[in-house]
């Protein structure tokens, strides 16, 4: 694996998987991160907050295409605290400042977000969805990853009730791998990706 933070500047969006320290957390796979990024419409001065970060794959490329800007990783499990630190290092993204504590708190402090990105709740969803819209700037982007149907749905209500712009789409991402003398298809896990947006 290259160290060299220019090189990785080239490689994004979509840095392969095994390119990050892994461990047993869960991370944001590489097709589903692409499209995450892509709805978050990250510029180099962005500011960016990604609360439950795992193991900081959506973070690192965060910070990579806002290079000119800010990134606050929330993480409160201390295994993947220390996986961030670690792909923070290899990485060289000296703009990814990490939170290890539970959303919302810490959230008040920081600047305001141009884009906040929230894959884990740790059932806090509501909380953390009506903290998160006082600190987003006018134009920003709130992107969350699903893997349930509640958290779409609490979601979905939330952004009823607050009288804001929604789109959803659903990645479903099949790989091929080599298994013996064959090649099977393995999907992984479908992801719903709820963007929200002030009208």
């Amino acid at each position: 694996m290259k160290e060299n933070k220019s090189y990785w500047l080239r490689q994004v969006p979509g840095i392969p998987d095994d390119c990050f320290h892994r461990g047993k957390v869960p991370m944001t796979k590489e097709e589903v991160r692409v499209v995450t990024l892509a709805k978050g419409k990250l510029f180099p001065e962005a500011i960016v907050y990604d609360i439950g970060a795992g193991t900081g794959s959506l973070s690192i490329e965060a910070a990579l295409l806002a290079y000119e800007g800010q990134v606050w990783a929330f993480e409160r499990k201390p295994e993947a605290v220390e996986l961030i630190k670690k792909n923070r290092d290899f990485f060289q993204v000296d703009n990814l400042h990490i939170l290890a504590q539970e959303a919302p708190a810490g959230l008040a402090d920081l600047p305001e977000a141009d884009v906040i990105f929230l894959g884990g709740s740790g059932g806090r969803l509501g909380e953390i969805l009506e903290l998160c819209l006082l600190k987003l700037k006018p134009q920003g982007r709130i992107v969350v990853n699903a893997i349930t149907n509640e958290t779409l749905q609490r979601t979905l209500d939330f952004s009823q009730a607050q009288d804001l712009a929604y789109e959803v789409v659903t990645v479903a991402v099949t790989r091929m791998e080599k298994i013996g003398s064959y090649h099977m298809w393995k999907g992984l896990n479908p992801v719903q990706i709820i963007t929200l947006t002030r009208k």
